[in-house]
């Protein structure tokens, strides 16, 4: 009896979660349709005075919030991908694993598993990273996310404000995201400048539109700012081919750790993440190489052009020339 209060206790717990972990979500989209509002009716149907004006503001306001919208709902319901099956252990590699009592044979067991998987990464320890809860090898640049209870390829984050784990899978749809958010808010807040002046200045009546046209600046340059401070940091990720928690964590690879171990300059860096054909980096449609179970590395970079080996990064030059070679893929 008591074993059944407590799975229905815990039941209601996680459904109140997912219920409330759409709450950010909700504040955003209720934001984002205040600010449509106040916009188009309050400040170019009602306040803005010039038709060509009028005209001009709502095509390329419209224009923006297509796409913001677009990368926005990419972002929330491009779900993260998972390591595929080859990377789970079997059900008699499983049994194995499980009844095995000493740790450094179980150790051993998965360092022959991995041999059979383009594996490249390990933990600070140097062992192979093995999920417990997935019962998995965790591919290079995977982690478990505590949130969606999952392994996620390449994973970055996992963002409230989207409701979703960020990773292979949905990173350039974010990216998009934060960069149409930024010109959102700025396209709102130049276009509304000049009429919040005319309100402060009472060379405009005093009616409903002015306190929507006050906040809606006032509420622009407030995203803007935090927007832009986490766009810039993203942008400095890509250009060095970093996910969120390699910037935290240095990844360890089979030869030791190495902070820029999947730096393969600022072009390619770029490509890993928008796809080599530019016609598509604007647009949120998937277009990452690979399949996200592996990487190319910096070492093999420098063993097909030895050049590379002898370039300076961008930063702790001292450390970062002293970095070992690495395995290739």
């Amino acid at each position: 009896m008591r074993r059944g209060w407590k799975m229905a206790l815990s039941g209601g717990l996680r459904c109140c979660r997912r219920v409330l972990s759409w709450v950010p979500v909700l504040v955003i989209v209720l934001v984002v349709l205040w600010s449509y509002y106040a916009y188009v009716f309050e400040l170019c149907l009602v306040t803005v005075l010039s038709p060509a004006e009028k005209v001009i503001y709502l095509i390329l306001y419209h224009a923006i919030f297509v796409f913001f919208t677009w990368t926005y709902w990419k972002s929330i319901f491009t779900l993260p991908q998972q390591p595929n099956q080859k990377f789970h252990l079997s059900y008699t590699d499983k049994e194995r694993y499980e009844n095995e009592e000493r740790p450094e044979v179980q150790k051993q067991m998965l360092v022959d598993m991995a041999k059979k998987l383009p594996v490249y990464t390990r933990t600070g320890s140097g062992a192979v990273r093995f999920c417990d809860r997935c019962n998995l090898i965790k591919p290079d640049r995977c982690h478990h996310c505590s949130v969606c209870a999952m392994c996620v390829l390449k994973m970055d984050h996992h963002c409230p404000w989207v409701n979703n784990c960020i990773g292979f899978s949905n990173y350039k749809f974010f990216l998009q995201f934060l960069a149409y958010s930024v010109l959102y808010c700025l396209y709102i807040a130049t276009t509304v400048f000049s009429y919040f002046i005319k309100y402060w200045r009472g060379e405009l009546p005093s009616v409903r539109s002015k306190f929507h046209v006050l906040f809606l600046l006032f509420v622009a340059c407030m995203f803007f700012v935090s927007l832009v401070i986490l766009f810039g940091y993203h942008c400095w990720l890509v250009s060095r081919n970093k996910t969120t928690l390699e910037a935290f964590c240095t990844p360890v690879f089979t030869s030791g750790p190495e902070k820029n171990g999947f730096n393969l300059g600022f072009i390619k860096n770029i490509q890993q993440v928008f796809g080599d054909k530019k016609k598509f980096w604007l647009i949120p449609i998937g277009s990452s190489p690979g399949d996200g179970h592996s990487f190319p590395m910096r070492s093999m970079n420098e063993s097909q052009n030895p050049l590379l080996a002898n370039e300076e990064p961008w930063e702790d030059n001292e450390d970062d020339n002293q970095g070992p070679d690495y395995q290739e893929i």
